[in-house]
């Protein structure tokens, strides 16, 4: 009997072993710190959107998340880094509008944009805003065209390729004007000039401009998104003022290095999920960045990002528009 109990024991205990290799247990996620790769500097609203994101998963993972600021070359330093980071879930990249202009803006590029990335969410999008020094005449978007086709007229921006920028450059060419572009590098620099009336207006994201249009140092004429802010619910959209194809979004989102698995991805739009519905995040998404939450997934944000590469790539393409 006891070698008949052994036997019975010893073929229980090779049973897992039968018909090959047993399962492999689906690896944990996170399985280490995590990296957020930020390719501009400290400061910016990307930035913010980042140490936002690293906050919240930190308290709600419970590891440390590493925000890694790498500015320059028109964000391609810090966004060829994130594409060379290992896909094991542990990298990952927060961009803004930028991303997109890449290709066209920046040429020999190291990477691809859209073979060596995995969209994950696009967070949240914001309309740019054109506000005119109050000394300038100009109430609306038909004011300022007529007055630039009488003369030239200057604009600041946050720097050539930015979406802002090209916007511009668009509408100037479609309705037959000239604008003197003033290219900063900085939105701060650019609102100072603006504000001192060095230049005639300004186009900026709306959470860059909100100070100085709530004290009244310089005065909206439009903003370029499909539907009015709560915060400038007196300022008409460029559809409402006749031009409805002068449209022009700051956007923040969140990609992976091409291979990371879709377990890690998913489990990062859950989280990116949870963070920027809370409610005290989201207020001071909508409210400090002027911003309407997405927060959709990985194919929302493909096509949204296959329509950005498409329409500014050949906005830079067709007026030679080159990097700072």
């Amino acid at each position: 009997m006891r070698s008949l109990a052994f036997g019975r024991r010893a073929a229980l205990a090779l049973l897992p072993c039968l018909g090959g290799v047993p399962p492999v247990r689906a690896q944990a996620w996170p399985a280490g710190n995590l990296r957020l790769m930020v390719p501009f500097g400290p400061g910016g609203s990307t930035d913010v959107m980042g140490r936002l994101l690293a906050t919240g998963l930190q308290r709600r993972l419970g590891v440390s998340v590493l925000v890694e600021n790498r500015g320059g070359a028109a964000t391609s330093i810090g966004t060829g880094e994130a594409a060379r980071a290992a896909p094991d879930g542990q990298n990952w990249l927060v961009t803004s509008d930028s991303f997109a202009v890449l290709p066209a803006l920046v040429p020999n590029l190291a990477f691809d944009i859209t073979q060596d990335f995995a969209p994950v969410t696009l967070i949240a999008t914001a309309p740019n805003v054109i506000a005119v020094h109050p000394s300038r005449p100009w109430q609306n978007l038909g004011d300022m065209l007529s007055a630039a086709r009488g003369g030239r007229l200057s604009y600041a921006s946050t720097g050539n390729g930015t979406t802002g920028h090209l916007a511009m450059t668009r509408f100037a060419a479609a309705n037959g004007v000239t604008l003197a572009h003033a290219a900063y590098r900085s939105g701060g620099l650019a609102l100072n000039d603006a504000v001192a009336g060095h230049v005639d207006m300004i186009i900026g994201s709306a959470a860059l401009l909100a100070p100085m249009l709530a004290a009244n140092r310089l005065r909206p004429i439009v903003q370029l998104g499909g539907a009015r802010l709560p915060a400038l619910s007196e300022v008409p959209t460029s559809s409402e003022a006749g031009f409805p194809d002068f449209l022009a979004e700051t956007w923040w989102g969140v990609l992976a290095p091409a291979r990371t698995p879709i377990t890690a991805i998913n489990r990062m739009l859950e989280e990116i999920q949870a963070i920027f519905r809370d409610e005290a995040t989201a207020k001071q998404v909508t409210e400090t960045q002027q911003a309407s939450l997405r927060l959709d997934g990985p194919e929302p944000m493909r096509s949204f990002l296959a329509g950005q590469i498409t329409g500014w790539g050949d906005v830079i393409r067709t007026h030679a528009i080159k990097a700072d």
